[in-house]
């Protein structure tokens, strides 16, 4: 038997093509019993596939394998569980037509001794147990998946995992649908297990994460390790210029914009149950930024503002026309941009090519009768080199891009529909840094040609450096305004969390 702190996963110069293109070329990784291990790497370094590949659903091409001290030829999904891995995904797969109770025992029902039959009372049993235990939480045994939010249906794919004893678990990027309290419940909830031996494999974008949370940290790039340290002897910004080769700099660009004339303006807007007499301006080269914690009405006064929902009181001007009632045809005729959280299921379609998702929100600019497929390919072209999207060309499927390039696609579409007003709803979420600073870059280029941009995350230090202005809501409000650059995120997190409000009414 393994002793404490020797390796329990251990990947010895793993290789792993895909037709002609290299995912892994000698990479290696080494997870110590109990640890917290990060993984990092920008989009494409090969994360995915090296998790894959310990899940067991790929095969590598070459290099070694070894869980708990034994050698493996080829895992599979069904052996890595029977070893104790197993697997926190970012996309949760989670079926939205289950309950709860499918969910949490699907594969491994417990059946009443000598019969065919679930045992239902040992099921609700045993997660009841679980879900207090960990979380302190009651889920509704027969409520469906779909009805669930982002961190309930976490809390029933972590659930589901520990039902079955795990000795490793691997979070892919479970922080990315979280706002901050509750990333800060799974990172107690992660503390705990590794204190009572389970080992954690923690896959991250969020740099800030890895160094609060991690014991270890390997660094990927172009398909290698190029590091593996002691969390404690590094610092975020030296793991980002590992990941990227090179010294990021600074990490917010921001350009020097005078703002101009105010090109959108909301007066007492009203949703009723989510907020109630909002009231800002956005002017144009200027960049707002809004948050709030989930909840607080933020995401519903963006959607009001491109249509998606409707208000039950107040105004909103475009360029100084009061719009009622608009919807997204009307908020797109006034150039007004949406570019979602979701990239993948509002953002792009990825079933088509770089070029159609680039030109979807702007058919009419290329088409007299017929599309001028000669004009569309250019204009995708010059925004592919503009905005630097990787990609085997313009005719290439948007589902083979990583996921900064997704979104740097998304922002293409509304690029070259020609927007003056852009909503970013949380526009880095999954993104790695690199990408990131790019996507910063791109805000400040929209702002310096005269756009609008407000800016909608949970991620502060984000917020602070790349925008003007910073409003928070609080339960349907807007209780602060901050200028950015003279405000720390200790003070807007005192406002997102409301501990402001309790001290201004304590006084």
């Amino acid at each position: 038997m393994a002793e404490s702190g020797e390796a329990i996963i251990r990947l010895e110069n793993i290789v792993k093509r895909f037709g002609g293109a290299q995912a892994l070329s000698g990479a290696s990784l080494a997870v110590a019993r109990g640890s917290i291990h990060g993984l990092v790497g920008q989009n494409g370094a090969g994360k995915s596939t090296l998790i894959k590949l310990i899940a067991g659903l790929h095969r590598a091409d070459g290099g070694a394998v070894e869980i708990d001290g034994k050698s493996y030829d080829r895992l599979t999904p069904h052996l890595a569980e029977e070893l104790g891995i197993h697997f926190i995904h970012q996309d949760r797969l989670l079926v939205p037509t289950f309950t709860v109770g499918e969910a949490l025992f699907l594969g491994r029902e417990p059946r009443i001794p000598g019969t065919p039959f679930l045992d239902r009372a040992a099921m609700r049993r045993r997660s009841a147990e679980i879900l207090e235990r960990y979380f302190g939480v009651s889920l509704p045994h027969s409520a469906l998946i779909a009805e669930l939010s982002a961190a309930e249906k976490q809390i029933v794919q972590i659930t589901r995992a520990l039902i079955a004893d795990p000795k490793v678990l691997v979070f892919d990027e479970p922080t990315a649908a979280l706002v901050r309290r509750e990333a800060d419940l799974l990172f107690q909830l992660i503390r705990r297990l590794s204190a009572e031996g389970v080992t954690i494999l923690y896959i991250s974008h969020y740099l800030g994460e890895i160094v609060d949370l991690c014991d270890t940290v390997t660094v990927l790039r172009n398909g290698r390790d190029v590091a593996t340290l002691p969390v404690a002897e590094t610092s975020a910004a030296k793991i980002g210029a590992l990941m990227v080769n090179r010294d990021i700099g600074e990490l917010y660009p921001k350009s020097d914009v005078t703002p101009g004339e105010v090109i959108l303006q909301v007066d007492d807007l009203v949703l009723a149950g989510r907020y109630e007499a909002v009231s800002f301006s956005l002017r144009r080269g200027e960049v707002l930024g809004l948050t709030g914690l989930v909840g607080s009405g933020a995401k519903e006064v963006v959607r009001t503002l491109f249509g998606l929902d409707r208000p039950t009181g107040g105004t909103v001007s475009v360029k100084g026309e009061t719009v009622f009632s608009a919807d997204p045809a009307a908020a797109t005729e006034r150039r007004l941009a949406l570019v979602p959280e979701d990239r993948r299921s509002d953002g792009v379609a990825l079933d088509l090519s770089v070029t159609e998702n680039t030109t979807l929100a702007s058919l009419g600019r290329f088409s007299h009768g017929l599309i001028n497929r000669g004009a569309e390919r250019r204009q995708t072209e010059d925004l592919v080199q503009r905005l630097q999207i990787k990609t085997d060309g313009v005719d290439a499927l948007v589902k083979t891009l990583s996921g900064g390039n997704q979104q740097k696609v998304a922002i293409a579409k509304w690029l070259s529909r020609q927007s003056e007003i852009y909503l970013l709803d949380e526009p880095t979420v999954g993104v790695d840094i690199a990408a990131k600073v790019e996507i910063y870059r791109l805000i400040g280029e929209l702002a310096e040609r005269g756009a609008g941009v407000l800016v909608l995350s949970s991620d502060i230090e984000e917020l602070l450096g790349v925008t003007d202005r910073l409003l928070v809501l609080f339960r349907g409000r807007v209780t602060r305004q901050f200028i950015s650059s003279e405000t720390s995120p200790d003070q807007v997190l005192a406002d997102v969390t409301g501990a402001y409000e309790t001290l201004l009414h304590a006084g």
